[in-house]
């Protein structure tokens, strides 16, 4: 059974279809659920039916086979899991239904993601020495994010190919290992020069292809990004913490905010839908009527203007 786990893993990895963590997040829920038939002694994908999928889903929702109760966004994804799963089983002959289409996802609602202002990136940015080596490498790292709106994994996985300063474009390969163009501004190339002058040119001992290092010339990791933030949010004193995700949806929003248009954000981002890049206007317009709600003299609750 986990043997044919792994071959759907390798189906989907020639596939394209997601990313690496949505391979582990597959890998996961499906090994969970061959554990569940492994202890009720049934032997075969195909032997899975209307009872047995049902017992399974009620465990799975109570939390008796997780580490506790699961949220509404986990089983939906366990869902969606063991159907694309008995999908690929029908397909290749091994299952003759698939179980788990009886079951409707949980309709999830979308939260707003959270987002820094402009000035609270300006002081995350400026509270760097740019003498010191390690602060230009942070520095670069985290207005690298911010500048071209880059997932984590897509900062961490930057390779120096990538990157035309020249023409000051970065050719990220973001999410099922698809290619998009983000144009850069041109203070960030003089960081890039900075960087690779300063830091990189001391800590690249083995010729590494990724651009950003650490002080073994290993790449950097999600991990040491996370714990910088960390670092800068106490560096800065800031009243909210900080996350890398943060750098990304901030980008977006400021963009919206001086009027760049929704399908170019889409673009830039590496959305495939055009419906998860319009939360951001949610921010957008929200900030907005928050603003006409404490300055327009109409909004006022005795409904009458402000004398001068």
């Amino acid at each position: 059974m986990y043997k044919t786990l792994e071959d759907f893993i390798k189906y989907l990895s020639a596939k394209r279809t997601g990313s690496e963590k949505t391979a582990d997040a597959y890998r996961r829920d499906i090994s969970r659920f061959i554990k569940y038939l492994e202890d009720n002694k049934i032997s075969s994908f195909n032997d899975v039916g209307k009872n047995e999928s049902f017992d399974y889903i009620s465990l799975l929702r109570s939390g008796k086979i997780t580490r506790g109760k699961i949220s509404n966004s986990s089983y939906s994804r366990n869902l969606s899991s063991l159907r694309s799963f008995y999908k690929y089983l029908v397909m290749m002959h091994e299952a003759d239904h698939n179980p788990f289409t009886l079951y409707k996802k949980i309709h999830v609602e979308k939260h707003l993601p959270d987002v820094l202002t402009f000035d609270q990136i300006e002081t995350i940015l400026n509270v760097f020495d740019l003498e010191q080596p390690l602060d230009i490498r942070n520095r670069c790292i985290i207005e690298t994010i911010y500048a071209c709106g880059l997932r984590i994994s897509e900062c961490c996985e930057l390779k120096t190919s990538q990157i035309d300063k020249e023409a000051m474009i970065l050719r990220v390969i973001g999410k099922g290992n698809k290619e998009r163009i983000v144009p850069y501004y041109p203070r960030l190339n003089e960081l890039f020069d900075l960087y690779i002058r300063e830091y990189r040119s001391l800590y690249d001992k083995k010729g590494s292809e990724y651009f950003f290092l650490s002080k073994r010339g290993d790449k950097v990791s999600p991990r040491s990004v996370q714990l910088l933030l960390g670092e800068v949010r106490e560096r800065c004193d800031l009243p909210i913490n900080i996350h890398p995700h943060m750098l990304r949806h901030s980008f977006a929003t400021h963009l919206l905010d001086n009027g760049a248009d929704l399908r170019t954000v889409q673009e830039l981002l590496g959305h495939a839908n055009l419906s998860t890049t319009q939360l951001y206007t949610h921010l957008t317009y929200d900030r907005l009527k928050s603003t006409v709600n404490k300055a327009h003299p109409r909004s006022r609750k005795d409904g009458k203007a402000e004398q001068e």
